[in-house]
C-alpha cells in the first residue's frame, strides 16, 4: 500500500489540534470525569512532547496516543479509584459520528458499561465510542485477540442482564 506523503511538517501543534479530541474522547468515556480526563489527557501530551521525535509516520502517532491514552486512563481511575459521577450532559461529542436515537437509553447504557471493570470497560469504549476493530483494540491494549473478544462477549452479555433486571417487563 502506497503512502501518500503530507506536504506539510508534521509539528507537535499540529497533532495536538489533529489528536486532542480522540484522547480526551478515550480518557472521557473511560473515567466519565472532566477533570480527571483533561488531566489525563495533558499527561499524555506532555509524554508524546518529551518522544516527539523518535515517531516516524502520523499512523505511528495516532496509535500511540490511543495506546497511552487508554493505559493512562487505567492507571488514573486505579489510583484514584474513582466511581463514575459526571453527568453524560457534560459529556463532549463523541468522537465517531452517529445521532443517538433515545437520549435517556444512552445514559443508561453509558452508566451500565461505566460499571463495568477497568479492562472490559476499556474494551467497551475503545469498540463503541471509538469504533475500533478487535484487532486493533488487542493491539492498543496489549492483549489477544480472543481476550478483547471475550471481553466483548461477556460484557455484552452482563450489560444485557443488567438492562433486562432494571427494566424488566417495561420493553
Amino acid at each position: 500500500m502506497e503512502q501518500v506523503e503530507n506536504p506539510e511538517p508534521r509539528t507537535f501543534a499540529s497533532v495536538l489540534r489533529a489528536q486532542q479530541s480522540m484522547v480526551f474522547s478515550i480518557a472521557y468515556h473511560f473515567l466519565r470525569d472532566r477533570s480527571a480526563a483533561e488531566e489525563v489527557a495533558q499527561d499524555v501530551f506532555l509524554q508524546l512532547h518529551r518522544r516527539f521525535d523518535d515517531f516516524k509516520s502520523d499512523m505511528h502517532v495516532s496509535f500511540w496516543l490511543r495506546k497511552v491514552a487508554s493505559h493512562r486512563s487505567i492507571d488514573y481511575a486505579r489510583k484514584q479509584r474513582l466511581q463514575p459521577a459526571v453527568g453524560l450532559e457534560d459529556a463532549p461529542p463523541p468522537a465517531v459520528d452517529g445521532e443517538q436515537k433515545d437520549y435517556f437509553l444512552h445514559r443508561r447504557v453509558e452508566a451500565l458499561i461505566g460499571s463495568l471493570p477497568e479492562k472490559p470497560r476499556m474494551v467497551m469504549v475503545l469498540r463503541y465510542q471509538e469504533d475500533l476493530m478487535p484487532e486493533e483494540i488487542a493491539s492498543v491494549l496489549d492483549m489477544p485477540v480472543r481476550t478483547v473478544k471475550s471481553h466483548l462477549q461477556r460484557s455484552l452479555a452482563m450489560l444485557r442482564e443488567k438492562i433486562d433486571r432494571s427494566m424488566g417487563d417495561i420493553r
